[in-house]
């Protein structure tokens, strides 16, 4: 059918497309191996390859799209390569029939002979994905072995080096290449020798602990302070004490003697401290009773300049005389107050009493301590409930029944740039059925593509999962599946894909795990399209996708 509109080529060429060729591609530039020698007819005029997305011109023969876009590209009036003549856009139409034939082809496997399939061109992606003898790589990090899928379990689990293994000692997961390191360096179960050549071995997490009792460490004598300065091990100290007990009397008794004579010292030094001062202070009252003898002698006298004299020479004797005896004082002051220890006493007792006050109050948080860590666990445990709680209602509150999901998605440009770093690569949507008792299904959508998509489109695919009602259902799965992509201007402009699910397909027998694989569209819509602002597929940042099952002749419980 050809396209009316010439700008039609600008992106894809207007067509009405066929439902059971929508889920499948295949990769453009690959080396595929027919099974049969590949037709003329399913080659390109213009590349010589397989036609992919076939484009018929007016002259009857067949391109690749991309091709002939090149073509236009190229020259302002295009030419067929093959009997030169003119290309008429206009005249240009999408080839389905064409595209059927060419993606339902059979091909060997790439890993032939190891892999004997057969696949269809379209499904070659789809059985890659799960092919036994494809090669890929180590998913552990750091790890850039390549290995078959088949092989990839037993290369995870016992020859990777660098796969998490439990250290023995601290059960904590370790990468392989790693261990020795952790063992001797990080782990706190690690039994070393002592340092103090004891012959025991401890963990080092005790190891400080033990240096405080071990019996071979060096330690001081408790009566270093008294002048014992033997260095002697800790299990033999007790034999030092008993040994020595002898020499540690003697020296406990002269460092006593010593403090005694100290003392007696201090006591007579005060003594003649204060005979010194009653001395002086005799001194000063003899010096007061001459000053007022003089003072009555020469009252008026001429000799008045004389006495002057004599008294200045009094007074002075008698300023330095004073000014010894208060230093004399204040000595006596500070001797005294050396040997006063009531004070001191005094003061040990109150910081005593501070001490075990203190001591209450720790007992007491430790108390409200482990009451608040009690009363914390208990509101945790509270709250993870309510949050499943809130999870179960939430999706209690979207399941549908009737086999038709309206999937919203937000925050768009958040969860695409998040697929687009490699975070978080694809997102599924609730689960639905297609009635009470029905097949479970759910959509998982790619935002910056999958396979052939990846970058340019978001693919959309379809998912069979595992429900409580399997064992009661017809299976394979073979339901006609419509996705949709909603126009949210009210004109409904929504984009569409049908296909049928292919009952030899292992995406649509009886699930073994929790869901099955997808299948569906790696190509849905391209970016540009969703993206471009004279659309209405976004809005708010928010997109809806739609997916409804076709319920005819499908039998309900």
């Amino acid at each position: 059918m050809a396209c009316d509109e010439p700008a039609a080529l600008s992106g894809s060429f207007t067509c009405q497309n066929s439902a059971s060729t929508n889920s499948l591609d295949f990769e453009p530039d690959a080396d595929y191996r027919f099974v049969e020698r590949l037709e003329e007819r399913y080659k390109c005029a213009h590349c010589h390859r397989v036609l992919r997305n076939p484009h018929q011109t007016g002259c009857g023969h067949r391109f690749c799209q991309h091709c002939i876009l090149a073509l236009r590209e190229l020259n302002a009036v295009p030419t067929c390569p093959v009997d030169k003549e003119t290309i008429k856009m206009h005249e240009v139409f999408k080839d389905n029939c064409c595209k059927r034939e060419v993606l339902n082809l059979h091909v060997f496997c790439k890993n032939f002979p190891d892999c004997n399939s057969k696949i269809i061109l379209g499904r070659y992606q789809e059985h890659l994905q799960q092919c036994l003898f494809e090669n890929m790589q180590c998913t552990n990090d750091g790890c850039h072995d390549h290995i078959l899928r088949r092989d990839l379990k037993e290369h995870l689990s016992q020859h990777c080096k660098f796969r998490e293994e439990m250290c023995q000692y601290c059960n904590t997961y370790v990468v392989l290449i790693n261990i020795k390191n952790h063992e001797k360096n990080d782990c706190p179960d690690y039994p070393v020798p002592c340092l103090q050549n004891c012959s025991q071995i401890i963990l080092k997490k005790e190891i400080e602990k033990h240096h405080a009792v071990c019996p071979e460490a060096e330690v001081d004598c408790p009566y270093k302070q008294y002048g014992c300065l033997v260095k002697v091990k800790r299990g033999k100290l007790a034999e030092h004490e008993n040994s020595a007990l002898r020499e540690h009397m003697l020296q406990i008794l002269d460092k006593n003697s010593r403090l005694e004579e100290q003392i007696s010292d201090l006591y007579k030094s005060l003594e003649c401290k204060e005979i010194k001062i009653q001395q002086l202070a005799d001194a000063i009252k003899k010096c007061e009773k001459e000053f007022r003898q003089y003072t009555q002698l020469f009252g008026n006298n001429s000799n008045l300049m004389v006495s002057t004299q004599a008294l200045a020479s009094h007074l002075d004797k008698s300023a330095r005389l004073e000014s010894q005896v208060k230093q004399l004082i204040q000595m006596a002051n500070q001797q005294q107050s050396k040997l006063d220890l009531r004070p001191l006493l005094d003061t040990i007792e109150n910081v005593k009493q501070k001490i075990a006050l203190m001591e209450t109050y720790d007992q007491r948080l430790v108390v409200l301590e482990d009451q608040s860590s009690k009363h914390d666990l208990q509101i945790n445990i509270h709250k993870a409930q309510l949050n499943r709680n809130e999870e179960r209602f939430k999706l209690l509150e979207g399941m549908c029944y009737n086999g038709k999901l309206i999937w919203k998605i937000t925050d768009y440009k958040m969860k695409k740039k998040e697929a687009v770093e490699g975070r978080v690569l694809s997102i599924a949507s609730q689960p639905f059925y297609t009635s009470r008792c029905g097949y479970k299904l759910c959509a998982r959508a790619y935002l910056n593509g999958d396979g052939s998509g990846k970058g340019t489109h978001i693919s959309l695919y379809f998912v069979v999962m595992r429900g409580e009602f399997d064992s009661l259902l017809l299976w394979p799965f073979k339901q006609k599946v419509t996705l949709m992509l909603l126009d949210q201007s009210g004109k409904k402009n929504h984009i569409v894909e049908v296909f049928r699910a292919d009952p030899n397909s292992s995406s649509f027998k009886r699930p073994d795990g929790e869901m099955n694989i997808a299948s569906g569209c790696p190509r849905f819509v391209p970016h540009a399209v969703l993206e471009n602002t004279k659309n209405t597929y976004i809005r708010d940042d928010t997109l809806f996708l739609k997916v409804v099952v076709d319920l005819t002749d499908l039998e309900e419980l």
